[in-house]
């Protein structure tokens, strides 16, 4: 099932502009604007980098019960791969369901992005 996201790139400094002005009800966003922002295209190509893509597609696929799992699946080491889990969970990307006091269970929340770039 394709589970869409719409992403955006905006400086640091527009962002808190832009969040200030939402706050003081200056600004409303609107519904199909992004809600996850990236500082830079490179931040953004760093975030979904075709290793991480690859991640996302296994997690979709063979549906890991365990960030152990996955590291098995993929081969990867497990503090790397939660690192790199809890970057994407921090971009809304994956969710990290608590499995146990010790173990978390990723799931896919975005399998395509949509990118909204200005100037």
């Amino acid at each position: 099932m394709k589970k869409s996201m719409n992403v955006g790139i905006m400086s640091r400094e527009e962002f808190k502009k832009r969040t200030i002005a939402i706050a003081k009800g200056e600004y409303k966003p609107r519904k199909d604007e992004p809600k996850i922002w990236f500082e830079s295209l490179q931040s953004f190509a760093q975030v979904l980098s075709d290793d991480n893509r690859m991640l996302l597609h296994v997690i979709e696929e063979q549906k890991p019960k365990s960030i152990s799992e996955l590291g098995t699946l993929t081969g990867r080491n497990k503090s790397n791969l939660s690192r790199t889990l809890h970057t994407l969970a921090g971009y809304g990307i994956v969710d990290l369901v608590k499995k146990s006091a010790r173990e978390l269970i990723p799931q896919v929340k975005a399998t395509h992005f949509k990118l909204e770039v200005g100037i």
